[in-house]
């Protein structure tokens, strides 16, 4: 993966795992990590597929979270207490359109599947917790693996990644 998206995942990661926490325990938040940040990878992948893309991600910047923190209860903004999240600066590197991606992606793991074929292995590695998800993934994330729960984060962008996912396989044959 390009270093230029790194930022774009780690917070696309961290925002996920903070809006829909893993089961207690460090395995399982291991294991919910490891889940979002290969969801997120993936995601961020297919909407920076070139260098120019990801430099011009960083000229422009990735939008923050603010329309996602909204969404799910989370408002950070506003009346909030400046001093409760000192180090919030990251959910500016947010993409809602990545996280979006990645819900629809944990939510449906064939479509994870599809949308991993269409990416450079070497951008996003090994992807089996995403897209062969067992009992262990499960119990370690049942909310980030939650299609309900989910929903309003994945809708927001679902229409343009099954475009996308849908497009590129046609051309691919």
């Amino acid at each position: 993966m390009s270093a230029d998206l790194a930022p774009v995942i780690a917070a696309g990661t961290r925002w996920l795992l903070t809006a829909f926490p893993p089961a207690p325990g460090a395995f399982s938040q291991a294991l919910a990590e490891a889940q979002a940040r290969q969801a997120v990878t993936v995601a961020a992948a297919l909407r920076y597929p070139t260098p120019l893309d990801a430099q011009l991600l960083h000229l422009l910047g990735p939008g923050g979270s603010t329309r996602l923190d909204w969404l799910t209860g989370a408002d950070h903004g506003g009346d909030a207490d400046p001093d409760a999240d000192a180090d919030a600066d990251w959910r500016t590197w947010v993409d809602e359109t990545v996280v979006s991606w990645a819900a629809c992606l944990l939510a449906a793991p064939a479509l994870a599947m599809d949308a991993h074929r269409l990416v450079d292995r070497s951008q996003a590695g090994d992807v089996t917790r995403l897209t062969r998800p067992g009992n262990h993934e499960h119990d370690a994330a049942p909310l980030l693996r939650h299609p309900d729960l989910l929903e309003p984060v994945a809708a927001l962008h679902r229409e343009l990644l099954l475009d996308l996912v849908d497009n590129e396989n046609a051309a691919l044959g």
